[in-house]
């Protein structure tokens, strides 16, 4: 019996020693491991720069499929893992990461002559024309604007950007004009919903 009683405490021994080491790697290991990517640093941990705006369509330069990239400066004293893996300490002036952000597929259709043409050319179908709906300009053309209706209800549409170029592009807009973002919701939307951490 006191044999069971010695086993008995020698494996509790064995086993709070075992539970006591398991803890102190844990708290060794979260200690070394307080440094994270570059890109997941809080929103008040860094900045980025303001994207490259080209003259001619007003969308950033590196616009590509709907994305382009602006560097980002993490602040002084921060410390993350570079996308390398190596850890660095930034002092406010190194580029630590580049962030996308949303852009715009333009080819050219402005949207300012596209709101003046429609606004004093419109009962002629010069916008639908110009916006590359040949058919419709021609219908609009000899019916004189559908008595003018049409005209009203077309100038509408394409000022709030109901209508756009017949290519699919978006309009030319001032960088920071007053642009228009259609929210929709499709099976796309629930995938990067899912995706999204």
């Amino acid at each position: 019996m006191a044999l069971h009683w010695r086993s008995l405490l020698c494996f509790r021994s064995k086993t709070r020693l075992l539970i006591i080491f398991t803890f102190c790697l844990t708290v060794i290991h979260s200690l070394g491991n307080d440094v994270d990517n570059c890109d997941k640093l809080q929103l008040g941990q860094y900045v980025c720069k303001e994207p490259k705006i080209d003259d001619a369509t007003q969308e950033p330069e590196n616009c590509k499929d709907r994305l382009a990239w602006v560097e980002c400066l993490p602040a002084p004293n921060i410390s993350c893992r570079l996308s390398n893996g190596t850890q660095f300490k930034f002092s406010g002036e190194e580029v630590g990461f580049n962030k996308s952000i949303l852009c715009r597929n333009v080819s050219g259709y402005s949207y300012k002559v596209a709101l003046a043409l429609s606004l004093f050319l419109g009962w002629i179908g010069a916008d639908r024309f110009y916006l590359g709906y040949p058919a419709l300009g021609l219908l609009k053309f000899c019916t004189v604007g559908f008595c003018g209706i049409g005209s009203l209800v077309d100038f509408m549409l394409i000022s709030m950007q109901i209508v756009g170029p017949s290519d699919g592009s978006d309009y030319i807009v001032d960088y920071y004009g007053a642009r228009l973002t259609r929210l929709t919701i499709t099976n796309e939307t629930y995938r990067r919903k899912q995706l999204s951490p």
